[in-house]
């Protein structure tokens, strides 16, 4: 009788005594057999996304970065600013990234002629006549690229340090020393003529898009990284 009750006695929960069995041996009997033959993780799809996710965050970080200052040139003013004389205009940080007008003539020395992908005009940029620190970009309607081509005398756009108008002009330092030879100096301004705040409304809606897009990328990232915690061993 004694030993029956010693074997009910270990079946029975009470004070002192686990609802269910307990140690490595209990875990293997509670285990699913259904789940014990999931295949393994994939650790490597896993670490490759992760990485494409974080390369992805880093790229559309970097873009904002580089259409920052169109951006915050389309909510300048609206009217352009009237600064006179190109010849004789030494702009200062209170010029920087404002909407300007001014008249002057263009230099041929430097000078060159390109186009972008997916626009049907043409581009010069030149130096002005008399202020080689000071260069313009001027579009050509197309049609009316050629010799005959008279360029403008009077400009109205953005002003800004050459080294920080973006993304579409990174590359007219260097094509101006390839195609001409003319160095460019470092702290020259370029004025985009024809670049109003109302058409660089463009910048803001991709800034906001590749910033849309980071964020997304950073949560994901973080997301895939957390730790899944045991619900069994919280309750």
């Amino acid at each position: 009788m004694s030993s029956e009750r010693t074997s009910l006695d270990a079946h029975v929960p009470g004070p002192g005594r686990p609802s269910r069995p307990s140690g490595p041996g209990a875990d293997a009997a509670d285990l699913d057999p259904e789940l014990a033959a999931l295949p393994a993780p994939p650790r490597r799809e896993r670490t490759a996304a992760v990485v494409l996710m974080l390369l992805t965050t880093v790229a559309g970080v970097l873009m904002c970065l580089a259409l920052l200052s169109e951006a915050r040139y389309a909510f300048s003013a609206g009217q352009p600013l009237d600064v006179g004389e190109l010849t004789s205009l030494k702009p200062g940080e209170d010029l920087a990234n404002r909407y300007i007008r001014a008249t002057g003539l263009l230099g041929t020395s430097g000078a060159i002629h390109y186009g972008r992908a997916a626009e049907g005009d043409s581009f010069r940029v030149a130096p002005v006549a008399g202020n080689p620190q000071l260069w313009v970009e001027i579009r050509v309607p197309e049609g009316f690229e050629g010799p005959r081509f008279v360029p403008p005398t009077t400009f109205a756009g953005r002003l800004v340090p050459i080294g920080e108008a973006g993304v579409r002009h990174a590359g007219v330092v260097a094509q101006v020393r390839e195609q001409t030879e003319v160095a460019i100096p470092p702290d020259a301004w370029l004025l985009i003529d024809g670049s109003s705040p109302r058409s660089s409304r463009w910048a803001v809606a991709l800034v906001a898009l590749f910033l849309a897009f980071a964020g997304w990328n950073a949560v994901g990232v973080a997301r895939v990284l957390r730790r899944v915690k045991d619900r069994r061993v919280e309750a």
